[in-house]
C-alpha cells in the first residue's frame, strides 16, 4: 500500500458507520513509583502520582474506529453503577452513538485496574460480571440490531467473554451480516468457536486459535494445521491470526495463505492490540479492500499500538507515517484525487494560484524539466496529472509506456517545482479540471488555445490558459531513436 492510497482510504471512512457490539468495561491505570518493600507483606508500595480512566474491551475497538474517522454505533450491557454512568458519558463525549448500550441495574460494569511502576504493570485487579446477560437485555440487543441493519458498513464483535455475546446474539448478528452483505469480523475467545460459524473474518492471537483448535502450535507446519481446522470448522471466508513478535498469518478458504513479518519497532504493552488489529482490518474491509490488503493494514495498526502503555488508539496520521516510511519522501506529494481535492481547496482558501499541466513524461529530459519549471511561475504551487499506463499505451502505442506510473510519478514529485502529482485513466485530464479548477492551465506550445482540452471550462469560472514552448530537439521519441541507432 502507498501513502497515497492510505491517505485515500481515511477519507472513504468518514462517510462509513460502523458497529461494535461486544463487552465494553473501563480500563483505569493508576501510575506511581515503587521505591520500597512493605513491611507487612514482600510485596512493593506503589506511591501513587496519577490515575486514568481509558475504553477498554470493545469500547477500546469503538475508540479506534472513531479515531480512523468512523461514526460508530455501539451495542452492549453495563451496570445501572457509577463505572457504567462514566463509560456512557465518555462514549457520548466522542460521538459514539450509545443507543444500544443497555443497562442492566443489577448487573456490575466491567472494570481493570492496573497499577503501574517505572512503567511496568505491577498488578491488575479486576471488578467484573462473568454470567450471560439476561434474557430481556438479549432480546433488546436482537431488536436494536435487527431494527437498523441495513445502515452499517461493518461489523465488529469483540468478545472478552463477560457475557454479553450470548449464542443467539452472536448468531443474529452474523447472520444478519451475511444476509447484507456486511463483513463481520470478530475477535473471539474461549475454546468453542462454534459460535463464530460463518463469520467474515476472525482474528484470535496463536495462544487462542491453539486453545480453539487443541493443537498445539510450535511451528509453522503447526499453525498451519491449527488454521485449516478452524477454517473448516467454522466455515469462515478467512482467518488472521497475529504472533506476537513473528507478524500475522492470514489465511483464506480457497488455500491461499500469506505471512506477514511484524512491522513493530519496540514493544511496550500488548494491552489492547488486538482491539486496534480488528478495527483496523474491519476499516480495510469496510472501504472495499481485499483481506491481504486489510490484513496487512492491521498489522501496520497493531505495530504502533504495541509500542504505547495500556489500551490506546491508532490514528491515521500515525498509519500513514509509518507507511511513508516504508518509501521515498516523493510519495508525500503523490495524491489520489480524492485527497487532493480537499488540499486544493485549503491551498485556495490560504489565497494560493493553483496552476495544472499534464501529460506522460516518459523518460524524463531536459525539455520536460524546463517546460515543468516555466508553468510553476504562473503561480504559486503546481499540479501536475500523469497519463497512467494503460492511458499511455492509448494515447501513444502498446509499447508505451517505456517506465511505469509509479516510477514515473516518484521521479517528477522529487522535482521542486512540482508541488502535487496525481495519475489519472482517461485520454483527457478534463475530470481533474472539474475536480480541481486550477487558476491557470498550462499545456506545450505545439497547441493553439482553442486545441486545448478544458480550455472552456478552465475560462468559464475565470482562469486562463499558458502555453509553453518546448525545448528544440528535446523529445523522448529522439532519446529512443537515438538510443536505437547507437545500440542496434
Amino acid at each position: 500500500m502507498e501513502r497515497k492510497d492510505a491517505e485515500s482510504l481515511f477519507n472513504k471512512a468518514k462517510n462509513l458507520k460502523a458497529l461494535i457490539i461486544g463487552d465494553i468495561m473501563l480500563d483505569e491505570y493508576l501510575w506511581g513509583k515503587a521505591g520500597r518493600i512493605s513491611p507487612e507483606a514482600p510485596v512493593p508500595v506503589v506511591d501513587v502520582n496519577r490515575e486514568e480512566l481509558r475504553l477498554g474491551g470493545a469500547g477500546n475497538v469503538a475508540n479506534n474506529m472513531v479515531a480512523m474517522g468512523f461514526e460508530v454505533s455501539l451495542c452492549s450491557v453495563i451496570g445501572g453503577d457509577e463505572n457504567g454512568s462514566i463509560l456512557r458519558r465518555a462514549f457520548t463525549g466522542k460521538g459514539v452513538d450509545v443507543e444500544g448500550v443497555f443497562e442492566d441495574p443489577l448487573r456490575m460494569t466491567s472494570k481493570k485496574t492496573r497499577v503501574l511502576a517505572a512503567n511496568q504493570q505491577v498488578v491488575r485487579i479486576d471488578r467484573e460480571t462473568r454470567v450471560d446477560i439476561h434474557r430481556d437485555y438479549e432480546d433488546k440487543i436482537v431488536e436494536f440490531v435487527t431494527g437498523q441493519a441495513r445502515k452499517w458498513d461493518v461489523i465488529l464483535v469483540s468478545d472478552y467473554q463477560k457475557g454479553v455475546l450470548t449464542p443467539k446474539v452472536l448468531d443474529t448478528v452474523i447472520n444478519l451480516g451475511r444476509r447484507h452483505g456486511i463483513p463481520v469480523v470478530v475477535d473471539p475467545k474461549g475454546n468453542d468457536y462454534s459460535k463464530y460459524r460463518a463469520a467474515t473474518i476472525i482474528t484470535p492471537n496463536c495462544k487462542e486459535a491453539e486453545i480453539a483448535s487443541r493443537i498445539p502450535i510450535p511451528d509453522e507446519k503447526s499453525l498451519n494445521a491449527a488454521a485449516a481446522c478452524l477454517l473448516e470448522s467454522g466455515e469462515y471466508d478467512a482467518l488472521l491470526i497475529t504472533r506476537s513478535s513473528e507478524g500475522m498469518s492470514l489465511y483464506l478458504r480457497d488455500g491461499t495463505i500469506a505471512h506477514l513479518p511484524t512491522v513493530a519497532r519496540e514493544v511496550y504493552d500488548v494491552t489492547g492490540a488486538g482491539d486496534t488489529v480488528v478495527a483496523a482490518l474491519g476499516l480495510g474491509l469496510a472501504v472495499g479492500l481485499d483481506f491481504a490488503e486489510a490484513s496487512r493494514l492491521s498489522n501496520v495498526a497493531a505495530g504502533i499500538a504495541v509500542g504505547k502503555l495500556g489500551t490506546s488508539t491508532v490514528s491515521p496520521a500515525e498509519i500513514i507515517g509509518v507507511i511513508s516510511h516504508e518509501h521515498m519522501d516523493s510519495e508525500v506529494k503523490i495524491k489520489n484525487l480524492d485527497v487532493l481535492v480537499a488540499l486544493i481547496e485549503a491551498e485556495k482558501e490560504r489565497g494560493r494560484k493553483v496552476v495544472f499541466t499534464n501529460g506522460c513524461f516518459d523518460l524524463l529530459h531536459v525539455g520536460h524539466v524546463r517546460y515543468l519549471q516555466k508553468a510553476r511561475t504562473y503561480g504559486d504551487l503546481l499540479v501536475l496529472g500523469l497519463n497512467s499506463d494503460a492511458s499511455v499505451r492509448r494515447l501513444k502505442g502498446e509499447k508505451r509506456p517505456l517506465i511505469g506510473q509509479r516510477e514515473r510519478a516518484h521521479i517528477l514529485a522529487a522535482l521542486d517545482c512540482i508541488n502535487y502529482v496525481v495519475i489519472f485513466d482517461e485520454d483527457t485530464p478534463l475530470q481533474l479540471l472539474q475536480a480541481l479548477k486550477p487558476a491557470v492551465l498550462v499545456k506545450g506550445g505545439d497547441y493553439t488555445p482553442d486545441e486545448v482540452v478544458g480550455k472552456d471550462l478552465v475560462e468559464s469560472y475565470g482562469g486562463r490558459i499558458e502555453l509553453v514552448e518546448f525545448v528544440d530537439g528535446k523529445s523522448t521519441t529522439n532519446i529512443i531513436d537515438k538510443i536505437l541507432q547507437n545500440y542496434s
